[in-house]
Formats: structure tokens, sequence, C-alpha cells
């Protein structure tokens, strides 16, 4: 099949979130499948400023208000995996911060992605697509504007997020080209008097994806479902979930060569090696169970509830480490508690990919208390490096850890829930059972091979329900 995946990030061209992982990931298993498979993504400054090796495929005049834009369609032909199509319009695209209004101009993102979402449209149509992927907020017209240029390709909306909504004026719809008769409740973008993109992908898309099974489930309910759970119910027929995968070739500690000593499951004094050198490192103590949390430190992940817990965690002897970056207070609060406990806690701020891995190859356990987690990756990951998660279990967290099993959960999103999770995986390290625990773990099989299989099953479906 002909699938062309639309993203507005992908590794290794930009990222924020998770997504940018599935992007890449995804459509390199397909590709691997024997699918033709294209990527398609916004050539963003930071993408130009890479200087990569892109081939020319066309040029193309994009139907627009104040008069047809030009794009300039650049491929990208990766070593290994599926080809990236980069949609090249300075004077939407050229901006260090995609998802951000500017100083002029409090709707520029939602403008941006609105054009990139009509460039899909036409790269889907002179290409041939038999099927498109879009994923997100910022890919919310896709479906919208293939109604309004008359393209008669399926399409696949993509939950990563639902909290995530492209909410804006109304008046943005004439700005950039969308019919006034899509703005209604029902089948429509208005969203409680605003015009959302996210709504629009709901919709009208054709079949609907979330990145888990529970996940699919939970948004559906007005606890997890942003306001739009109703219109999830609905759509219920149209909804699944499908678990998330990672690349295990990338993620695999036998052959890591950001971390101190490569291993494997037959070979655990490797990861004791690693252990010492990240604990080393962060000048921590090693008198204790060593905690890891690599995540974007916002309100979703659950980052104060592990604030709030630290004096109580701390009292037992153990260190704890964070590597992110994300709300200012929560950095504050996080430092504040480094000073506090020298030795016991290590605050590192912004993204180090090497970094991370190191954390993922040393901690003893990895904590993900996350008030909502639609898949999660960090959980499999750890488990792939013989680390053991402590998740609160809601979304892909009650998919991917069996509490007791393949990690610890808890159910209620405080420090008291956290810290009996953390009191239970305590009185498992290193005692009879510890290596078996981590074994299990890394002999979970989250590769991309069984989701890749149910992608393809879900596109053929689409694609034959619009057969004539």
């Amino acid at each position: 099949m002909r699938i062309l995946f639309a993203s507005s990030e992908a590794t290794p061209y930009f990222k924020t979130g998770g997504l940018a992982d599935v992007a890449r990931s995804l459509p390199d298993a397909l590709w691997e499948r024997g699918h033709d498979v294209r990527i398609i993504h916004p050539l963003y400054r930071r993408v130009r400023e890479r200087r990569l090796d892109l081939e020319e495929e066309a040029q193309a005049w994009i139907p627009w208000p104040e008069g047809n834009v030009v794009v300039r369609y650049q491929v990208h032909r990766p070593e290994r995996g599926a080809p990236a199509v980069l949609v090249d319009e300075p004077a939407f695209f050229d901006t260090a911060e995609p998802y951000a209004p500017t100083p002029y101009d409090p709707i520029a993102h939602g403008v941006r992605f609105a054009l990139f979402s009509r460039a899909v449209i036409d790269y889907a149509r002179r290409w041939g697509a038999e099927v498109i992927h879009a994923n997100d907020w910022p890919t919310g017209l896709v479906p919208v504007f293939a109604r309004v240029d008359r393209l008669g390709v399926p399409t696949v909306f993509g939950i990563h997020n639902l909290a995530y909504q492209g909410n804006f004026p109304p008046r943005i719809l004439r700005r950039v080209g969308v019919p006034r008769h899509f703005y209604r409740m029902e089948d429509g973008l208005e969203f409680y008097e605003q015009a959302s993109f996210l709504k629009g992908g709901l919709a009208l898309s054709d079949r609907l994806v979330a990145v888990s099974p529970t996940y699919a489930r939970e948004i559906q309910t007005p606890e997890f479902g942003a306001g739009l759970d109703g219109l999830l119910r609905h759509r219920a027929a149209d909804l699944r979930g499908i678990l998330n995968g990672i690349d295990t070739r990338d993620w695999d500690p036998a052959t890591d060569e950001a971390i101190a000593t490569r291993y494997d499951a037959s070979r655990l004094d490797g990861k004791e090696a690693n252990r010492r050198a990240i604990l080393a490192e962060l000048g921590l103590r090693d008198d204790g169970p060593f905690l890891a949390m690599v995540s974007r430190l916002v309100h979703q992940k659950g980052v104060d509830i592990l604030i709030d817990a630290l004096p109580d965690l701390l009292r037992e002897p153990g260190a704890v480490a964070v590597l992110g970056s994300g709300e200012p207070e929560y950095e504050r609060a996080l430092a504040r508690a480094a000073d506090a406990f020298p030795g016991r806690v290590a605050a590192v701020f912004g993204f180090d990919d090497r970094l991370a891995r190191r954390l993922y190859a040393g901690a003893d356990f990895f904590l993900m208390p996350s008030r909502y987690e639609p898949c999660g990756l960090g959980q499999m990951i750890a488990q792939r490096y013989g680390t053991v998660p402590i998740v609160r279990h809601t979304g892909g967290l009650v998919d991917t850890v069996e509490d007791g099993v393949t990690g610890f959960a808890f159910t209620e999103p405080t420090p008291a829930g956290l810290l009996g999770a953390v009191g239970r995986a305590r009185a498992a390290w290193r005692q009879p059972g510890w290596d078996e625990l981590r074994r299990r773990c890394m002999a979970l099989d989250w590769s991309w091979t069984r989701s890749a299989a149910q992608y393809e099953e879900l596109y053929r479906s689409v694609a034959a329900s619009r057969t004539p």
C-alpha cells in the first residue's frame, strides 16, 4: 500500500515528545513490511539548519484565500527506513517554535498547520496515496481539506494526546480557506465557540486510532475525554487502540554506545557497572535503590507528585535523578530539592539523549507517576534496559506494566500512592528474585512488529471501505 504519514514532528527532524518517535518508527516498520510509506513533515528552521541531503521532487501551488502559495516538496531518504517529504515554504515554516504564535499574530501556529494540512492533500493526490494517516491537532484539518478539495483518499486520525486541541477563534477558518459550513457542532469544528482542529480530525476522519487500548477506552469518559468524550462515544465503532512500540534496534543495551558498559539479560553485571558510573557522574550516593525519571516536567507527568513525595521517599537510603524540562515552577522545585538533599537528588534540565540512555541503563527503577499517559514509551525503554518501572496505572501504562511482575503500579495520583509503590519496589530490590524480575522486563517484546501488523490491517480495512 501507499501510505502517507502526516506529522508535525518526527525524528530526526523535530521533536517535542513521543509523537516524533512514533512518526519515525511506525513508518519504518511498515516500510520493512513492504509498504510504500512516506512521512510528510514541515521543513522548519531547525530542519534546514541540519543541512540534510535533500532532493526537490516538485513544486506545488496550494489554494489559499490570499492567493495560491508555492511550496516545494523536498525528499529526504535516510539510510534505513521510510523517506520523508519535507514541505518547504519559509514564510510559514521558518520558525524555531512551530507550536507557538508570533508576537504579531496570535493564531500564526494555526495558520501554519492549516497550510501544511492542505499541502498534505495536494501531495497525497500527486503521489497516489491509498491512505493518509494524520496525527494530532496540527493535522486535524487534513480530513476537512480532503472534502474541500474532493480527494477520495481515506483518512486515519491518530490520537496521541487529547489534551492538545488546537482551538482557535472561528475567524481563522476564513483566513485559511475552510468553508463556513464546517463550523458546526455536529460533525464539524465548533467546540465551545472555538474552531478546534482536533475536533475536525476526530469528527471527519474515516477511522480513529488511539495509541493504546486502555487510552482508547479512557478517552470515551468525562475524566479523560477533555470535553470530547461524547463525540468519541458516538464514533466508538470507528475507534480502536493500538499500542505504540519502540525501535528495539536503537534501544538496545547490548549495542548502545552511549552507556558505560554494554550488557544483556545474561550479563547483568554490566548493568551494575552502568549503575556505578551514572551515580558517580551525577555525584549521588550509592547506599540504596537508585530511581530515575526522564520526562517533560509538566502536570500530566505527575512531577509535582514526585516533588511532594521526596521528603518521605528520602527517609530511606537511596537516590533520585530527574532529567527533563518544562514548567518553571517544577524546575525550581527540583533544583531546591537537589540543594536540600545533596548526594541524594540530582536534577538536570533540558534534554540530553545520551544522558537519558545512561539513566535508563544505570537506574534500578524508572518513575512514571503520570496523571494520564496515552501510551508512554519511557516504561518500555526502561524495561528493555532491565530498569523496573514504577508507574501510575493509567492509559498505556496499564497495557505494559503488570504490577509485581514487570514493574510496580499504583492507582491514586497522590504522593501516598507513589510512596506505597516505591515501598514495594524497595522490598524487592536486591532480594531473591530481583534478577528474575529484571530479566522478565528485558524479555518483553515492545518492537513494532505486532503493532505494525495491526496498523496494516486497519489501513487495508479503511481502504476497502472506500472502494467503489
